[in-house]
């Protein structure tokens, strides 16, 4: 998998620097350039908006862990997916490292959570945003047909679509009776491990079973959850239109979310290229000539994304160092605390007890 992702990754940059040199870098630039501070600042400060948005949403799903805990967890997952070289599973299992280890925050801000419940927590997030994602999905291409009725890309994306539903449906089966499976395959292979392992393999599950149906118990919420990641979805779509004004480009909201859900659409079958180098291009290029939009400005608009995430993904990636630094500081303290040994005085040799070579009686 490893050697794969670095393939991907390769290909996406070769892609990539393909697309610069056919539209010419100069003309690419051009549009970079073109956007400003101002322009670069309001689409930052757009995704910060819509990072918030989907820390209501997980916290509408999760409600034991604090919102500005998820919010930032979410951050530091969606960094480690678009600023380092991982694919976006990478990024989950980094996102549950931050969401386990952000008990380090300071005062109320933040609770412990222990492995178990962070991984539950991202995967129902992971969920919800997927199902949050079909809606969207839908939008977009109805958008899209309203403007284009023979558009290339809408049955494609609707044979995709119905794909992601089964497999998001699979995968809530999954959540929701995952331990009875866990449980049936401990059963079944007892006779060939440890009691020990078959009781640990069986507990956890258990475990991990319960914090699912704790949170499943509450579809309203899963609801909620899923609707609030729709409105962040709308959002993203919003700081395209935003980038695109800026960039002169004439565009609508509505074709906005035709381009942002139908390239979302396109990434999702490209979960494993990090960071979709080279398919988020592709795919910005070719929905925005269908609204009249030169390719080397859908491209600008691309690697100006792709700025906007380093300058939120590297502070927060950072952040994530500092809590990992503080936490590693603060374990060898609690253990000389709560683990010391207790010391003891020495024995004088005149007090041992004396060895003699009496036999037993």
């Amino acid at each position: 998998m490893r050697k794969l992702t670095i393939l991907l990754a390769i290909l996406g940059l070769a892609l990539l620097t393909g697309f610069t040199a056919w539209y010419g870098a100069g003309s690419v630039m051009k549009a970079i350039v073109s956007i400003g501070f101002v322009g670069f600042m309001a689409t930052v400060l757009a995704q910060l908006a819509v990072d918030a948005i989907l820390g209501l949403a997980w916290h509408a799903a999760c409600r034991d862990i604090p919102f500005v805990q998820l919010v930032v967890s979410r951050m530091i997952r969606d960094a480690a997916a678009s600023c380092l070289p991982f694919s976006q599973l990478g990024g989950m299992v980094l996102g549950i490292r931050a969401t386990s280890s952000s008990d380090l925050f300071a005062g109320r801000r933040g609770r412990h959570v222990d492995g178990g419940e962070a991984a539950c927590a991202n995967l129902v997030d992971i969920t919800t945003e997927v199902m949050g994602q079909i809606l969207f999905i839908l939008t977009a291409v109805l958008c899209l047909m309203v403007h284009q009725q023979s558009s290339p890309f809408a049955r494609p994306v609707l044979i995709g679509l119905g794909l992601l539903t089964l497999g998001i449906a699979g995968f809530i089966y999954t959540q929701r009776r995952g331990g009875d499976l866990l449980r049936g395959v401990g059963r079944k292979l007892g006779h060939n491990m440890a009691a020990q392992w078959q009781d640990a393999m069986l507990s956890s599950a258990d475990s991990i079973q319960e914090r699912f149906d704790a949170i499943w118990s509450h579809p309203g919420r899963i609801a909620q959850g899923a609707l609030l990641h729709y409105v962040g979805w709308l959002g993203s779509a919003a700081t395209i239109w935003i980038a695109y004004y800026f960039l002169g480009a004439h565009l609508s909201f509505s074709g906005a979310v035709a381009i942002e859900g139908v390239a979302c659409g396109i990434m999702s079958v490209s979960f494993l290229v990090p960071a979709g180098l080279g398919v988020q291009e592709a795919a910005y290029m070719a929905l925005g000539s269908a609204f009249g939009i030169a390719p080397s400005v859908s491209l600008g608009l691309s690697l100006l994304r792709r700025g906007r995430e380093l300058v939120i993904g590297i502070p927060m990636l950072l952040l994530w160092q500092g809590m990992e630094m503080r936490g590693l500081r603060r374990r060898p303290a609690t253990l000389d605390d709560a683990g010391a040994a207790p010391v003891t005085a020495p024995v004088s040799v005149h007090d041992r007890p004396r060895q003699t070579d009496a036999a037993p009686e």
